[in-house]
């Protein structure tokens, strides 16, 4: 089945998100981790990725993550649709439904940028 493809690779993100506190970090790290912030800076969001992460087997369907969140599918469908933009979230086709599935490095990859640096 197909899956949505990242807008960057796991490891470029592991390169972008050195700890900010190690040094300046360049625009485009700050470009990365921003679009990641924004896409966490939504209530919903955040709500619908913790969804997903605390589903059976790791991955939800759409149809499941309306209900929970109190809102229409059009609505649920734009939000992971910024979690999959931001590399958070897979996404896959089957049949009419989309599955989602966390994607833990981009996870590991925040949280390492937003660890303190050892001096």
């Amino acid at each position: 089945m197909p899956t949505a493809t990242l807008p960057l690779v796991t490891a470029d993100i592991a390169a972008c998100c050195a700890p900010m506190t190690a040094g300046v970090i360049d625009d485009q790290a700050a470009e990365r981790l921003a679009r990641i912030f924004k896409a966490l800076g939504d209530p919903t969001r955040v709500k619908l990725l913790s969804l997903i992460a605390a589903s059976d087997g790791g991955e939800a369907c759409a149809c499941d993550l309306i209900g929970p969140v109190n809102l229409g599918q059009p609505t649920v469908s734009h939000h992971m649709r910024q979690l999959v933009d931001a590399g958070l979230v897979t996404r896959e086709q089957r049949g009419k439904w989309a599955y989602y599935r966390v994607v833990d490095e981009t996870l590991l990859a925040v949280a390492k940028a937003l660890t303190p640096a050892t001096h």
